[in-house]
């Protein structure tokens, strides 16, 4: 063997060392620390996942240490189990996928201990209390499809409907608005959590506005304009609100950007027959109806409404905009029959001086989840919106219990939705990132009780950071989205379209009318 044969086996031994060391860092190599100094409070992380109670299908909760140190060791321990560690000079702790998925799966219903290390410059290890978190001992649904785009005022180039596997950081493209000329997408409804009937809500001036339509692995394209849509459980219809927004700016105030409805209705399309319907207690002619939502049963249609006393329902801003406040109501349906029951008013603004918005019930029937807001119909551009829990098992002299919930922030929570097992919601929030929405998930035990909400996690713990997008409307499916890309988007592109026409009974729009496309409407 030559000299110089030696040199390069010997350089390419000393580079396998040295990647085997630093895997070994990663992984959690064994460290001692002695007999270390006790700091007495807890380590500051970030993002801040102390004392939340976990799903135990979860992806890491990766963390950034918040103290100076040149070596970092955390040892993640429960009653069962082989503990994970990690060592690093670097503050990002980087959690190993499979032990901290084996970890988890062995201690449902268990705490689970986070000791963190932290050496000083001097070379002395430094003990921080402990941190914990609860693993739940139900699961939360293996998917988060949500919307992402850039907080927009009046353009945008990018946006796109995705779905994140909650137990890795893998994230895919369903669609997203390259596929047609950078339209508008939106207004994304799963039916009972199940990908196998989807709905997402199209505008575009090149290819019109319209709905896109999976029915198993079948794509198709609606030509009418969706809003905010609910799929009736048995999957055989759809409900869904048409509205004519409008979009104004405050002059001073945290969030300038505002919306309000300046006419809006509920309608409802049938897979079978192919036609749009409503009913007169949902098309009301002074009123506004929007935000639909099926009981778990098909029994009823909840929706929120609110009075109209301007004349001009289609151009100026009503100069009372800050009076304008929606009840919550529903209305019972029979599906075997296409007939619809008597109205009732679940929750009144006039009650609770709050508008009334976006409201979600739990599969198990038991919890309704709204937002309450100040005045309007848009709760995300509301520092005021807060999520509420009313029990619908709790009806006491024709009324509803309900309450705050203590997870809100003094920013506006918004846009949720519930996972199958009724026992995990996903929800949008600003209350770290200000103008940014981001999805948070919070457990909901069977008491109702709704506990510290989790971020949703990254592999990077500081890529909320450098994040210039908003998460919004995050839906909890169990499985993913099969149909994606250009299989969605040759089908926006094409002219072949279901053609149906707007009810001639409805009392607010004018016959055969449908909203016209505006470059601004978006959903953050």
């Amino acid at each position: 063997m030559t000299k110089r044969r030696r040199y390069i086996l010997l350089f390419a031994g000393l580079i396998i060392l040295a990647a085997c060391v630093l895997t070994q860092l990663a992984a959690g190599a064994k460290v001692t620390i002695g007999q270390p100094r006790p700091v007495g409070r807890p380590p500051r992380i970030r993002p801040d996942y102390q004392g939340a109670v976990i799903p135990p299908n979860i992806a890491p909760l990766n963390f950034l240490i918040q103290e100076e140190g040149s070596l970092y060791y955390v040892k993640i321990s429960s009653k069962q189990g082989k503990p994970v560690e990690v060592v690093t000079e670097s503050p990002k702790i980087l959690i190993p996928e499979g032990p901290w998925h084996r970890l988890l799966s062995m201690n449902r219903g268990a705490q689970l201990a986070f000791d963190v290390f932290v050496k000083d410059k001097n070379g002395r290890w430094n003990a921080f209390s402990t941190l914990t978190n609860t693993v739940a001992q139900e699961s939360i649904d293996n998917y988060l499809v949500y919307r992402k785009i850039h907080p927009a005022h009046g353009v945008w180039n990018d946006m796109g409907i995705y779905q994140r596997n909650l137990q890795t950081f893998d994230e895919t493209t369903i669609l997203d608005n390259s596929y047609f000329k950078r339209g508008c997408l939106n207004c994304h409804a799963f039916c009972s959590n199940r990908t196998d009937r989807m709905l997402i809500g199209i505008r575009s001036k090149k290819y019109g506005s319209s709905a896109i339509l999976t029915k198993d692995e079948t794509v198709a394209n609606i030509r009418t304009k969706f809003g905010y849509t609910t799929w009736h459980p048995s999957g055989r219809l759809a409900a869904y609100s048409i509205n004519y927004v409008g979009q104004f700016f405050h002059s001073a105030r945290d969030e300038v950007r505002d919306v309000i409805d300046l006419d809006s209705f509920v309608a409802y399309y049938s897979l079978d027959s192919r036609q749009v319907k409503t009913s007169p207690d949902l098309a009301r002619k002074g009123r506004l109806e929007t935000y639909p939502a099926w009981s778990p049963d098909g029994r009823y249609l909840y929706f929120c409404s609110a009075s109209i006393w301007w004349a001009d329902r289609k151009k100026m801003i009503p100069r009372n905009y800050h009076q304008i406040k929606y009840d919550l109501l529903r209305i019972s349906y029979d599906i075997n029959t296409d007939t619809w029951g008597t109205l009732e008013t679940v929750l009144s603004a006039h009650d609770t001086g709050l508008s009334v918005l976006e409201p979600r019930i739990s599969p198990d029937g038991r919890w309704l989840l709204f937002c309450m807001c100040s005045y309007g119909c848009f709760p995300v551009y509301q520092q005021t919106s807060d999520l509420y829990l009313m029990n619908l098992h709790a009806e006491q002299t024709g009324q509803y219990e309900y309450r705050r919930l203590d997870i809100n922030s003094d920013q506006s929570e918004s846009w949720h939705s519930w996972s199958s097992n009724s026992r995990w919601i996903a929800f949008s929030s600003k209350k770290d990132y200000g103008v940014f929405t981001r999805s948070y998930l919070s457990y909901v035990d069977a008491e109702g009780k709704v506990y510290k909400p989790l971020l949703m996690p990254q592999k990077d713990p500081e890529f909320y950071d450098a994040c210039l997008e908003t998460y919004s409307v995050p839906e909890l499916v169990t499985e993913p989205v099969k149909v994606q890309g250009e299989k969605l988007g040759r089908v926006v592109r094409s002219w072949r379209k279901i053609t149906v026409e707007m009810p001639i009974t409805m009392a607010t729009p004018e016959a055969g009318e449908e909203p016209g496309y505006e470059p601004w409407q978006q959903r953050e």
